[in-house]
């Protein structure tokens, strides 16, 4: 059961690994180009998790754009930062079924 659960998290890494920023992304609005971006299609000065309007009122952001924009950074920092250690594993995994499986 352990093993599924690591499978599972392990496909869903490489499914967000594997996502285009210019083919599929881009195309709905989730590239970090875009995500500098308004609704208006204005460019936006972001500070930190929220944008400039919720830091001058010292209230949280109210949800659409802040969670957007973080789920964009997070997919770019899973596509930049688990690029290596993702072969690496799967080519563990890979041995692993083939030997053991």
């Amino acid at each position: 059961m352990l093993g599924t659960l690591v499978y599972a998290v392990l496909f869903f890494i490489n499914g967000i690994a594997v996502l285009s920023e210019d083919r599929f992304l881009a195309r709905v609005g989730w590239s970090a180009k875009s995500s500098s971006s308004n609704i208006n299609g204005m460019p936006q000065q972001q500070y930190g998790y929220g944008d400039f309007n919720s830091m001058s009122s010292g209230l949280p952001s109210s949800g659409g754009e802040g969670i957007k924009s973080r789920l964009i950074n997070l997919i770019s920092a899973t596509r930049t930062l688990l690029r290596i250690p993702l072969i690496i594993v799967n080519i563990l995994v890979i041995v692993y079924e083939l030997l053991l499986g």
